[in-house]
């Protein structure tokens, strides 16, 4: 696998509730990233999160559609996130949506960690390509 590191930012806006999809308490807000780094890209998605009653409790999903450059290729691929939080305790899994790939990019896979520090976001992205 090879791996690609560095650091993003995100913009996170609210999006309006709509009006039949039930429960107000989901959350469901717009992303706009930009990575720097071995992936230079800029990222556009859709995240639904919900908090429970006990503090440091919640969940997300999100997508996003990654386009940009990675390592000299260039394309795009999509990410799937999968979020919660138990209590404080934190467990993350992103993965690039198989056959998702375009471009130079078409063909990867792999998934990408998200570390932060402070205000500051970073990225170690493991990936792979098959043959098409």
């Amino acid at each position: 696998m090879a791996r690609a590191s560095g650091s993003f930012t995100v913009k996170i806006s609210p999006q309006p509730a709509e009006d039949d999809v039930g429960d107000p308490a989901i959350g469901r807000m717009a992303l706009h990233k930009h990575y720097a780094g071995a992936l230079q890209a800029e990222a556009r998605g859709q995240m639904l999160a919900i908090r429970t009653a006990i503090d440091g409790s919640a969940a997300y999903v999100a997508m996003e559609q990654v386009e940009g450059e990675l390592q000299g290729r260039r394309g795009g691929f999509s990410l799937h996130h999968c979020g919660v939080m138990d209590r404080g305790q934190r467990a993350l899994d992103v993965r690039i949506v198989p056959d998702s790939g375009s471009g130079e990019l078409a063909g990867i896979s792999g998934k990408l960690d998200i570390r932060i520090e402070g205000k500051d976001h970073h990225y170690d992205l493991e990936y792979e390509f098959s043959p098409l």
